[in-house]
């Protein structure tokens, strides 16, 4: 269960006292096996200070898959669980160079510590009075003060807001449902530059109707959507209104980009585009850059001669209509042991499949599985690939 931080709490954490004392706790595993011989001892030494340092410790370790040096920050569980990877606020802030900005809900600072870097000037607010002090610690020299984020406490300046979308560890998808709600958000600050990040989910058709106008900014990183941003339109470059961020490899495709690839059938390789390009709805665009076309206009895979640079890849070693029995023949005629299974278009469990078909052999291949044509046309195919890494 995730410790309830005190402002007494915070205040002996950022402390000599403090900082020796996780110093030290931070030399304990506290692995499942040992964790409860861990807090023992750990009590022996500081009492009623040990809940504080042992989430502390825990939530820095987990902290690092976000950061690249969590070891000074303090945090509660809800506020690492909902912080921005560092390299995602990272790329947020410098679209905001030397601009004005104020993050109406701060929480510990993850956002402010990225902008502090890039904006001209950075205010914090958040109405969480513990979050505020661990923001303190974490960010340093930043104005921070304690506000409602739908009462406006600054002028001038490009809104951030990251509302809070979990409930006691669980996801609320509904945007109306967020803390603060987003179509509040959208309407107090109608008359302002706004950046609002939200769930990489959120049902893009519905954002008119909340009053959102703007670009939809969906960022990947380590091979994740982590996220869908709304840019208002006094921040964002005319004609773009859908923009895909793959920080892996550096890349944005937008919904400005030519996008007239053909559709086709499968070329030496098949390519499943990044999440963020797939979530974005600009498979085309992307396929239209890198020569590449589509295998169904209505599924996200697309084939070609070559792959892009740094991009994983299955090269086609045979094609078959699919059914279980067909596809296994194939696999062990190959003399697959171990097969990856992608999905898009079809019903199917792709572990549930690859126990059925039991396979035996020394090899690892790929395969893919997809619909391809409509109605009358449509039929179900297999790709027996071999991946590029």
């Amino acid at each position: 269960m995730a410790v309830g931080f005190s402002l007494d709490d915070v205040a002996y954490l950022r402390g000599d006292d403090g900082r020796l004392a996780l110093a030290e706790v931070a030399e304990r595993s506290l692995s499942d096996a040992g964790r409860v011989a861990d807090i023992a001892a750990i009590r022996t030494r500081f009492g009623d200070r040990t809940p504080a340092l042992v989430e502390t410790t825990l939530l820095r370790r987990r902290a690092r898959a976000k950061f690249a040096d969590p070891s000074s920050w303090l945090f509660t569980d809800d506020a690492l669980q909902q912080a921005t990877a560092e390299p995602v606020a990272a790329h947020r802030a410098r679209r905001l160079t030397g601009m004005r900005v104020h993050d109406v809900n701060c929480s510990v600072g993850a956002e402010l510590a990225a902008l502090a870097s890039h904006a001209g000037s950075v205010l914090g607010s958040d109405l969480d009075r513990v979050r505020l002090a661990m923001a303190r610690n974490n960010v340093g020299e930043v104005d921070l003060v304690l506000a409602d984020a739908l009462v406006p406490v600054s002028r001038d300046t490009v809104v951030v807001a990251d509302p809070g979308r979990r409930t006691g560890g669980r996801r609320r998808f509904d945007p109306r449902a967020y803390t603060p709600a987003l179509d509040a958000l959208l309407e107090v600050y109608r008359d302002r530059d706004l950046v609002v990040k939200c769930a990489p989910g959120i049902d893009f058709d519905q954002l008119g109707g909340l009053g959102f106008v703007g670009e939809v900014a969906v960022t990947s990183l380590g091979g994740s959507v982590r996220e869908a941003c709304l840019w208002s339109s006094g921040l964002i470059v005319a004609g773009v209104r859908r923009r895909a961020v793959v920080l892996d490899r550096a890349e944005e495709v937008t919904d400005a980009d030519p996008d007239d690839c053909v559709v086709a059938s499968a070329g030496r390789w098949i390519i499943d585009p990044d999440g963020a390009v797939v979530r974005a709805g600009l498979v085309r665009q992307y396929a239209t850059r890198h020569r590449l076309w589509q295998l169904d206009p209505d599924i996200a895979y697309l084939s070609g001669d070559a792959l892009p640079d740094g991009v994983r890849g299955f090269e086609v070693l045979a094609e078959v209509g699919f059914d279980e029995k067909r596809v296994r023949r194939e696999l062990v005629a190959r003399d697959c042991g171990a097969v990856e299974i992608l999905v898009r278009g079809l019903d199917v469990d792709p572990d549930a499949l690859r126990r059925r078909l039991k396979l035996r052999g020394t090899q690892s291949l790929s395969m893919v599985l997809t619909r391809i044509g409509t109605g009358a046309a449509s039929r179900a195919v297999a790709f027996i690939c071999r991946p590029s890494r």
